[in-house]
């Protein structure tokens, strides 16, 4: 099929055209948390939407809230969004896909009901529940409660979010073995999970599994510290960090000395040495690429 790329100043106006007046279908549409390029297709061609620039402040794709935690998203390489739906009841998305080499969701408060390819029926993920999405694996968000907030880390920045227009969810076969990109689905709940000790540190962890689903490129786990220390040198790509309750110190020769609290995120480049200690009672999310 053919392809037209056309500038447009509103991306949204433009779809409602394509699709409502001239009866092309959506087929791509990136970023999600500001989109301003889309491709529509239909009547033997497909037509690449591109717009100016991010309208700021607009709901992104499927009408969520996006923040990002990773100012400059470290040149592209990652990003960490905060993301909301305030308003519950069944949310507008469709069956979808993302080129992306990694890509989890943790969720932070509230709850959403969402369905994958090849998992079975839908599900609902409750606080602290936490899912990776392997490369291309199909799904759609179905519902989510009032003041819903996720953390969705993924790599690169920037992906394409293709809608899949034949693929309807749930699919019959249920294949929870199945390899996407070399990944295989994770659904880690938390209520389930076995809290594990690092020895002598202050410090214990739930892991989720996603370190050996995805062959050690990137590793998943929730701190939790009532009192101590922990202290490590990061190799490999950056560490992420998100505070999920309490308050914590975080000293580092090459950072300096910072004190992080709830909501609170950062990140620790490859190659520095870090130590972390609670201050108060404290549960942090970590995403660790490649996997510790």
């Amino acid at each position: 099929m053919s392809e037209i790329a056309i500038a447009c100043t509103d991306l949204d106006a433009a779809i409602e055209f394509y699709t409502g007046e001239l009866g092309f279908r959506l087929d791509m549409i990136m970023p999600a948390d500001a989109p301003c390029h889309a491709v529509v297709s239909g009547h033997g061609i497909a037509v690449r939407l591109e717009a100016g620039g991010a309208i700021a402040q607009a709901p992104g794709r499927a009408g969520m809230f996006y923040r990002d935690l990773i100012p400059g998203r470290l040149g592209g390489r990652l990003i960490a969004s905060h993301i909301r739906i305030p308003v519950g009841g069944p949310v507008p998305d469709y069956v979808h896909y993302h080129r992306v080499r990694f890509q989890t969701i943790y969720c932070r408060r509230g709850w959403v009901r969402v369905v994958y390819e090849d998992q079975g029926p839908p599900f609902v993920m409750h606080e602290g529940d936490c899912v990776l999405q392997p490369p291309e694996i199909r799904h759609r968000v179905l519902e989510a409660s009032q003041g819903l907030e996720v953390i969705e880390i993924g790599c690169p920045a920037e992906h394409e979010t293709w809608r899949d227009h034949a693929l309807e969810l749930p699919t019959r076969r249920l294949r929870s073995q199945r390899t996407f990109g070399g990944q295989r689905f994770v659904r880690h709940v938390a209520t389930d999970a076995i809290w594990q000790s690092f020895g002598d540190e202050g410090f214990e962890f739930r892991d989720t599994g996603i370190a050996q689903a995805t062959e050690g490129l990137a590793g998943v786990r929730v701190l939790r510290a009532k009192s101590g220390a922990m202290s490590r040198t990061h190799t490999g790509e950056p560490l992420f960090f998100a505070i999920l309750g309490g308050r914590l110190r975080m000293r580092s020769k090459a950072l300096g000395t910072h004190i992080l609290e709830t909501d609170d995120t950062c990140v620790i480049p490859g190659g520095a040495d870090y130590a972390i200690e609670a201050i108060t009672p404290c549960e942090v999310l970590e995403v660790a690429l490649p996997a510790r």
